[in-house]
């Protein structure tokens, strides 16, 4: 059998390496993938059987159905103040496939995509996929990880053709602020970038609301807002997101879709309006607890000798600088695996400038929490020894 030659080169991702290594120790801590805890509540379940045996068990529109689309219209102005219409909203089998049919539409060979790193790495892999060419936006910790408008203009080309950005962030779980997205817009605007803006974390931001991208002046008409349930909702396993944006783009990302998934599970979809309609204060109780759980991990990991952490802002990530132990990323993260049982993804893996941090995901209990980090304190100061 003779296989695509583009694909000769593919490998697993490093992240995939922690993550089958972490799976196989039951004595692990795994702070390494970012996957809530908690279940998916019950009444949302319910909502997915009660549609399933009132008949919707059918294919359904190929841009979901339009009181989804509505709801998602709705979540997004309630809470942030976006309008949209349901012609300008498109539900995904999940946010990736947001990510997979924007570029598809967006892109000719050779057309540059702009990321923002450090940064969800699938969107490398992506970009190939697409005929694109990624150009690498290097950010630091002092500009709190976030591109500056210096930065972005100089990456441009005449080839330039997207910008991607996620706040809050994987993996740094930092929060773009207005007057930072207004220096951003401001280039995107002058060189005619679209924007794809991933937000999946948008009910997660400790300090103030979430801000859209697409709520920037002169934005709406050139941002894609991509977002989901999986992380708010605790979906995951759904595999249910969205996308907001123009309508041309949207109709024909439809139209390239029509031929991939032929829509979204239905009753999936109908499980999805009843959480965007009714759990709003659950998002507060749970950005609650992950608030939480982030300022008591930041606060231990302030504590060890060699590193030090950022006040989280957004997300359920800490991103710490390990530089100060002596160690590459790479060397932190698996010698904490192999030695102290517990996964953490090495800051490398999600670009160059991500080089001296490792990510922990605190989605465990403040139990389990409290227990991986009494195993990190213990190897780091093994290293000091």
């Amino acid at each position: 059998m003779k296989f695509a030659e583009r694909y000769a080169g593919l490998q697993p991702s490093g992240m995939l390496k922690i993550f089958q290594a972490a799976a196989a120790d039951p004595d692990m801590v795994n702070l390494g993938e970012g996957e809530p805890d908690f279940d998916t509540e019950h009444d949302i379940i319910d909502a997915a059987a009660k549609a399933a045996k009132e008949g919707y068990t059918h294919y359904g529109p190929i841009m979901g159905f339009e009181d989804v689309r509505r709801s998602v219209c709705g979540y997004w102005d309630r809470r942030y103040g976006l309008k949209s219409s349901p012609d300008e909203v498109m539900i995904m089998a999940g946010g990736v496939q947001s990510v997979h049919l924007a570029l598809q539409a967006l892109l000719d060979p050779g057309d540059e995509v702009i990321t923002a790193e450090p940064c969800f790495t699938p969107y490398f892999e992506q970009i190939y996929q697409h005929r694109g060419t990624a150009v690498h936006l290097p950010t630091t910790e002092e500009a709190g990880f976030v591109p500056t408008a210096e930065a972005l203009e100089r990456a441009v080309t005449p080839k330039s053709k997207v910008l991607m950005i996620c706040s809050p962030s994987n993996p740094t779980g930092r929060v773009m602020t207005r007057r930072q997205m207004e220096d951003i817009a401001a280039v995107a605007e002058r060189h005619d970038l679209t924007v794809l803006s991933d937000e999946i974390y948008d009910s997660l931001v400790y300090k103030g609301r979430h801000v859209p991208f697409a709520t920037i002046p002169g934005m709406k008409e050139r941002t894609l807002t991509m977002g989901g349930l999986s992380k708010s909702h605790c979906m995951t396993g759904w595999r249910i997101g969205y996308a907001i944006g123009p309508a041309p783009l949207i109709r024909l990302m439809a139209l390239i879709g029509a031929n991939q998934t032929y829509g979204v599970n239905v009753p999936t979809q109908m499980a999805s309006k009843y959480a965007l309609d009714n759990h709003d204060s659950r998002l507060e109780e749970r950005a609650g607890i992950f608030r939480q759980r982030l300022g008591y991990v930041a606060e231990r990991l302030n504590a060890m000798p060699g590193v030090r952490c950022s006040e989280p802002e957004g997300a359920f990530y800490l991103f710490p600088d390990i530089r100060g132990t002596g160690l590459t990323s790479e060397e932190f993260a698996w010698g904490l695996l192999e030695k102290g049982k517990v996964a953490t993804l090495p800051g490398s893996a999600f670009g160059a400038c991500g080089e001296g941090y490792v990510r922990l995901a605190c989605t465990r209990s403040l139990e389990v929490l409290a227990e991986g980090m009494d195993r990190m304190e213990v190897f780091v100061k093994s290293l000091k020894g």
